[in-house]
């Protein structure tokens, strides 16, 4: 979802963009990810890359840490030995890499404390990014994404408002939901921020920053959004909790994060939740939806603050 609407929202800027599928470039071989560096000699690397699969996480997590970790640091490494210096490396990231239990947002800098194979995987990831590269690595840390080209809980409420009476949905996990065109934004907003600088040209200060819309709710909040601005009525979802639904990985009960690392960056945050879902949602609607339509991919590259 992310890695598509990024290319596309680049492309939409006149900028040259390297895009690689896992067919083309497989993140834990080492040799062609330094071969791939090499080859297209880029100004900036934007991994979207991961094991995503949470559950199937917990019995491989070898194999998630290959991609979520090794991968990254092999990208990490490649991109620190640039031919011409390192080149900066935008690291996605996720809310899985904190403990979920927290009452507040949280800031970018709290300690972690990760509860499952996919977050100890991606926590992985963050460190060796930040460890190789001090000067030029970014860890974008973002959560609950939903977007137009792959599977997501928006497009799962779409398709069961077409077809169920009702649905249950659980209310004791609360989040931000995320569109992946707004977090595609905030990623160019970053690499071209007329912000400090520790790297001549790049912008913002390196380290971690949290892309995730303002407010917060919980997936059954979106849910009756969702149904709301379908049309539909909101009473159709129905409240449950997690414990309805075992899961291998269990679920982080509260995955709010916090946005001040924007502000030293000069640029804003993303806007509210609600906002974003009503921008998106006609590009999210099945192609025989009389509502739907191509959405628009808003980069937001005027978000600056300075």
């Amino acid at each position: 979802m992310l890695g598509r609407d990024l290319v596309a929202a680049l492309e939409s800027e006149g900028e040259e963009v390297f895009g690689r599928t896992h067919r083309e470039l497989d993140l834990t071989d080492e040799e062609a990810v330094r071969a791939a560096l090499h080859d297209c000699r880029p100004d900036v690397v934007v991994n979207c890359a991961a094991w995503t699969a949470v559950d199937n996480a917990e019995a491989h997590e070898n194999e998630a840490l290959a991609v979520n970790g090794n991968g990254a640091a092999h990208l990490a490494a490649a991109c620190a030995a640039g031919p011409v210096g390192p080149v900066r490396l935008v690291h996605m990231s996720t809310d899985y890499v904190f403990a979920g239990d927290a009452s507040r947002p949280y800031a970018e800098h709290d300690a972690t404390g990760p509860r499952t194979a996919y977050g100890r995987t991606k926590l992985a990831g963050e460190q060796a990014v930040l460890r190789l590269l001090p000067r030029s690595g970014y860890v974008v840390r973002t959560a609950w994404l939903y977007g137009a080209h792959g599977p997501n809980f928006v497009s799962t409420m779409i398709r069961l408002e077409r077809e169920r009476p009702t649905v249950d949905v659980v209310t004791d996990q609360r989040g931000q939901p995320t569109w992946t065109a707004d977090v595609a934004g905030q990623i160019i907003a970053l690499v071209r921020s007329p912000g400090a600088a520790s790297v001549p040209g790049a912008g913002a200060a390196p380290g971690i920053y949290h892309a995730t819309s303002s407010g917060e709710g919980t997936w059954f909040d979106l849910a009756r959004e969702v149904f709301r601005l379908l049309g539909a009525d909101p009473a159709r979802v129905q409240a449950t909790t997690s414990s309805a639904y075992p899961r291998p990985a269990p679920r982080p009960g509260y995955s709010v994060l916090g946005h001040d690392g924007w502000a030293s960056a000069g640029i804003e945050p993303i806007g509210d939740w609600r906002l974003a879902l009503r921008r998106a949602l006609p590009g999210l609607l099945p192609p025989d939806d009389p509502r739907s339509c191509t959405p628009p991919v808003q980069v937001g590259l005027t978000r600056y603050v300075r």
